[in-house]
């Protein structure tokens, strides 16, 4: 059996990326794929847990980077690579580039350390493709502002997102060959076409070995 594909959804809050997961998921099974929806951080009750206090305590900025490179560690243990083995399709809502845009772009960590942390814990595995939904800041958070409850990223200061989504693009600009930028400000209808345009070459490759 192949290995499985993994698809990463990238993008500052309220760039919309969250509400086109499920569809991407049926667009896949509707292929023949077996798809695993999950999230980082989280993924795993160990996960989850590590997730509570990342999004609503305080802590010093390395002690968050490792918590978040702890439970992306467990998330790939427990279920990104046995379910990549297993020949299925994982779709992920943030992977390490989010450590790079949050931890790094955001609250300035040195791009060094969140790079020996990466080689530490996934120096083989990166994402087949990370779709990343841009959207310019003010219509980011116009959307947070009109949505729900905040958690502690989500009430950061609009200098902590423009250096979050700076990092995202200059992310993309280095991984072309994995990066899919979405132009978030469109319809609904049209980010999904877009969504669809990207995806479609990717998966009917694959078909005759599913």
């Amino acid at each position: 059996m192949s290995r499985g594909k993994f698809i990463t959804f990238e993008g500052i809050d309220g760039a919309g990326k969250s509400s086109h997961l499920a569809f991407v998921a049926e667009f896949l099974r509707a292929r023949g794929k077996t798809v695993i929806t999950s999230r980082e951080p989280g993924g795993t009750p160990l996960g989850e847990k590590l997730r509570d206090l990342l999004l609503h305590e305080t802590m010093h900025l390395e002690t968050e980077a490792l918590l978040m490179f702890a439970s992306r560690r467990e998330h790939m243990a427990q279920l990104i690579e046995p379910a990549l083995a297993r020949g299925d399709w994982v779709i992920s809502d943030r992977f390490s580039d989010a450590s790079f845009a949050y931890q790094g772009g955001g609250r300035k960590l040195s791009r060094a350390k969140l790079e020996a942390l990466e080689n530490w814990v996934h120096p083989h595995l990166q994402p087949d493709v990370t779709l990343l939904f841009d959207v310019p800041l003010e219509v980011a958070r116009a959307r947070l502002n009109a949505t729900r409850i905040q958690d502690k990223f989500e009430q950061e200061q609009s200098d902590f997102f423009a250096g979050a989504r700076e990092e995202y693009l200059r992310r993309a600009a280095q991984f072309p060959q994995r990066f899919r930028l979405i132009d978030s400000t469109a319809t609904m209808d049209a980010v999904r076409a877009q969504l669809i345009t990207i995806l479609t070459p990717f998966v009917v490759p694959q078909q005759g070995n599913s």
